[in-house]
Formats: C-alpha cells, sequence, structure tokens
C-alpha cells in the first residue's frame, strides 16, 4: 500500500477486510445493520473527546467514526448503490449548495440569517424528494432530546410556538400538576408516564428558549453529580464504610460538604 493517500489506504483496508476469500470473519459477517450501533457509539466517543478538551483522544475517535463511514459506503459499494466517492460527491455537492453566501452570489448577513437560510434549503430538499409536512423527515431513532428538540424546531418555524419565556414556565407548572394529581388519583403507570414525558418535552422547550442545548445541560449535571458522589464514597472510605453502610443523613451532610469545596 505504499505511495497511496491516507484515504486511499483506508479504502484499501476496508476491502481487504471485507474480501470473501481472505477477509477478516467479523467484519463479513457484518451489515447496515450490524454496524449501525457501533456508528453512534463512536460518534458519542468523539462527543466525549471533545468534552475531555483531549486533542489525542478527539483524532483517534474521528478516525474510528471516518471508518465507520467508510464501512458502510463499502457495503453499499458491494450492492452497486454507490461508493465512498460517491459519498463525497454528495457532501461537497450539499455544502456547496447550502452556503450560496460563498460559492455563489447570495447575500446574508449574519449567523441568525444564515440559520434561517440552511433550513430553507433543507426544507427545499425534502420538497424535492418528496417528503412533506412540516415534521417530515426527522428520523424516529434520534435520542428522544434531540428528537423533541428538532420537532420544536421545526413546528417554532411556521410559528407554532410560545411567544415569550413566561408561558413555557406557566405551561411546566401546569404539567407539573397534572402528573401530581395523576400520581394522587393512581391512575397507573401508563398515565404517570405520560405526564412525565408532557414535563421532559416542556423543559426541552425551556431549553431551546434559552439557547441551551438540552443535552449538554444534563450531561454537565450528570459530571456534577458523579463528582460528587465520588466525594461521599472516599469520604466514607477515609472512615471504614460503604454507601450502604451509611445513612442518608451521612452521606447528604457529605453531598452538602462537596458543594463547599467545589
Amino acid at each position: 500500500m505504499k505511495n497511496l493517500t491516507s484515504i486511499d489506504q483506508l479504502l484499501k483496508i476496508m476491502e481487504r477486510l471485507r474480501d470473501p476469500n481472505a477477509g477478516c470473519p467479523w467484519d463479513l459477517q457484518q451489515d447496515f445493520s450490524s454496524i449501525a450501533q457501533h456508528t453512534i457509539e463512536e460518534a458519542y466517543e468523539v462527543t466525549d473527546a471533545i468534552a475531555r478538551g483531549h486533542m489525542d483522544d478527539l483524532r483517534d475517535e474521528l478516525g474510528d467514526l471516518l471508518f465507520q463511514s467508510v464501512f458502510h459506503a463499502q457495503l453499499a459499494s458491494e450492492l452497486g448503490a454507490f461508493d465512498f466517492e460517491d459519498v463525497v460527491k454528495s457532501i461537497c455537492d450539499k455544502m456547496i449548495r447550502r452556503h450560496p453566501h460563498i460559492f455563489a452570489d447570495a447575500m446574508i448577513a449574519n449567523p441568525e440569517d444564515q440559520a434561517a437560510a440552511w433550513e430553507n434549503q433543507k426544507a427545499k430538499e425534502r420538497d424535492e424528494k418528496g417528503v412533506k409536512g412540516v415534521l417530515a423527515g426527522i428520523p424516529n431513532t434520534l435520542p428522544a432530546n434531540l428528537k423533541a428538540l428538532k420537532l420544536q424546531q421545526r413546528a417554532a418555524r411556521v410559528g407554532f410556538d410560545w411567544p415569550e419565556l413566561q408561558s413555557v414556565f406557566e405551561k411546566l407548572e401546569e404539567e407539573l400538576t397534572e402528573l401530581k394529581s395523576c400520581i394522587n388519583e393512581d391512575e397507573g403507570q401508563t398515565r404517570i408516564e405520560e405526564e412525565l414525558g408532557d414535563i421532559l418535552f416542556v423543559c426541552i422547550n425551556l431549553c431551546r428558549k434559552l439557547n441551551v442545548n438540552p443535552d449538554a445541560a444534563l450531561n454537565q449535571t450528570n459530571m456534577k453529580f458523579l463528582k460528587r458522589f465520588k466525594y461521599i464514597e472516599q469520604k466514607l472510605s477515609d472512615l471504614g464504610k460503604t454507601p450502604d453502610q451509611s445513612t442518608l443523613d451521612e452521606m447528604d451532610a457529605l453531598w452538602n460538604q462537596s458543594k463547599i469545596n467545589e
């Protein structure tokens, strides 16, 4: 594989792994569905490396994610559907099409106008593909938080949105009241789940109104919880105890202590 560009070498490696006669048994068993979860996992590992600010890990994880694209392209090539070159051409064409202010003579004044133009172009592309409806084309396999955010963003673009932040708070209070009523009246687990879903949906709307990424906000809280609970475990360990050998009051006091020490 000497004298090949890095990407050509990667494509050759992928071809070799999928060689029917001399390929890797595991790789030969895979199809689009079986590697889809790996693709998702690699994307999350990229975001984790970014969150940790670790450039070496980010480089490696981006390579893993690129390999997933190459793997899917190889499978498609074997079916005669498309190959990696087609994938690259497709994204190049899309980026040029969606940036007419860079590659054509369109005038866009600011990032907000660019975001609106981007979404308008995406809507036009969906229409050309016969995908009709304001909410059409949002993948069902998106994580629930992200799907809720996209649904709300699409609806808001056509005016289906609360006009001000106070209305969102009022809706949140309404949903909390409905949940409490559901629990008090013992309406069953299905109704409780439905009401909790409504609360989460409104919370994501609140994030959208405040320009906060809901996943980033929750992940920040997750990391904070992890740090504080590790503090509890360490302090209890210093006393020769474990959490399950301690009382809630003891752990709660250490939790408050960890907050002071942050």
